[in-house]
């Protein structure tokens, strides 16, 4: 067993474990029925916002037309989950997607609305971005309600709908992930008929492991969808809230599965990354490194028949409870780089029919094992007093967290290189 993959064993919901060649991808089109009325759920693949470079900086920043092009291609190719997030441009984003979709027969897609950091009354802190809405500096908790109804209709209002099939938190902080006040909030905004379904989406950074954990087992009923950070070059610390959202029946949409564009197949040695570009802020050697794992996972590639982001993508969805991707489409600078046409096409043509088995699953996290090879965000051992918007102490609930799903607080989450 590769050290950190706890994801593998039974329990009471998987008993034989949750590994690939027991679990079979959904279907590309899932329709679940409520009332008199039908809600697409989440397909296996699904498009952001943030893909494009407009308010992500990754790759070129598209025109307005190529950004809605780009969308548009994608469901064209019948990619049918969109993903926004009211912070995005500060509700640009939004906006540019009911654009893109104005027109679309309603029920032939799925939209996932996210609402978390407070643009209308907090200020912006440089790199940090907006506060969340749970600051104490902005309201109690008695104004959670009010503010996440607002935020959603704004949201919706923007996009030109009246409805999401999923709403997530978006990079919540610790209240979001702990306090009961902010769930009963979110719980309230569904039954107004805003959402269909609530989900959580933890970031911007890696990390959280215990907090996700948390808010499992304290609100797992309310919760069904969760986003993690996960692919066959990152698979820690993801894959150790598999057999948590499997217990509590929690489906998993998975991002970053393109690993800063890697996997896309056209980022190599000495590749000219544009001046804003966040990928910038990687490590020396990430290219390097990252690409020199990869050709290691080719054989498997081309066992399949498959591009190394259908790789990455089915890696990711061989393993229970993952259900949807939703790598980042980045139009790379360069003649001989593909074009971001090029790039849905590839997510889209997925094959239905390919899962790996354990041995490809475990062999594949082998090569891209990356356990302590970051600082991660949210509860950590290494942070023992000060509490921000995205790290905070481990407390003794969460290292009862960490005891009952057999992890090591200080090991098996701890920055080691």
């Amino acid at each position: 067993m590769v050290p950190g993959l706890l994801a593998f064993g039974g329990n009471e919901k998987f008993p034989n474990g949750i590994i690939g060649h027991e679990v079979m991808p959904n279907p590309p089109c899932l329709l679940r029925r409520f009332g008199p009325s039908s809600s697409m759920n989440l397909t296996r693949t699904a498009y952001g916002t943030w893909s494009g470079g407009r308010y992500m900086h990754f790759g070129e920043m598209l025109d307005e037309d190529r950004y809605l092009g780009a969308i548009q291609h994608a469901y064209e190719k019948g990619i049918r989950t969109f993903m926004t997030a009211d912070a995005y441009g500060m509700g640009e984003a939004d906006t540019m997607l009911g654009k893109a979709l104005n027109g679309m027969p309603r029920d032939s897609y799925c939209l996932i609305g996210a609402i978390g950091h407070d643009f209308y009354n907090g200020e912006r802190e440089g790199s940090k971005g907006f506060p969340r809405f749970t600051d104490a500096r902005l309201r109690d908790a008695s104004g959670f309600e009010s503010y996440a109804k607002m935020a959603v209709e704004r949201s919706l209002e923007r996009c030109g709908l009246d409805k999401f099939d999923l709403l997530m938190l978006h990079n919540p902080d610790v209240k979001g992930y702990s306090d009961a006040t902010v769930w009963d909030a979110l719980a309230k905004v569904k039954a107004s008929g805003l959402t269909e379904r609530l989900g959580l989406a933890p970031g911007p950074a890696n990390g959280y492991t215990l907090d996700v954990l948390n808010s499992f087992e304290k609100f797992g009923e309310l919760i069904d969808w969760a986003m993690i950070i996960l692919n066959p070059l990152e698979p820690w610390p993801g894959q150790l809230v598999l057999s948590g959202a499997a217990k509590y029946d929690i489906d998993l949409i998975t991002r970053v599965v393109d690993y800063g564009g890697l996997f896309h197949d056209d980022v190599r040695p000495g590749h000219p990354f544009p001046e804003r570009d966040h990928r910038k802020f990687r490590p020396a050697g990430w290219v390097e490194n990252g690409g020199a794992k990869m050709d290691e996972m080719r054989p498997i590639a081309k066992k399949y028949g498959v591009t190394m982001l259908q790789l990455s993508c089915l890696w990711n969805l061989s393993q229970s409870p993952v259900k949807s991707v939703i790598p980042t489409m980045i139009q790379e600078p360069g003649e001989k780089s593909k074009t971001i046409h090029q790039k849905i096409e590839e997510l889209a043509s997925m094959p239905v029919d390919v899962v790996f088995t354990k041995d490809e699953i475990l062999q594949l996290a082998a090569i891209g094992n990356n356990k302590g090879c970051m600082m991660l965000k949210g509860a950590n051992a290494a942070n023992e007093s000060e509490i921000t918007a995205d790290r905070w102490p481990l407390t003794p609930e969460l290292k009862s967290v960490a005891d009952r799903w057999g992890i090591n607080a200080h090991a098996d989450l701890a920055y080691l290189h």
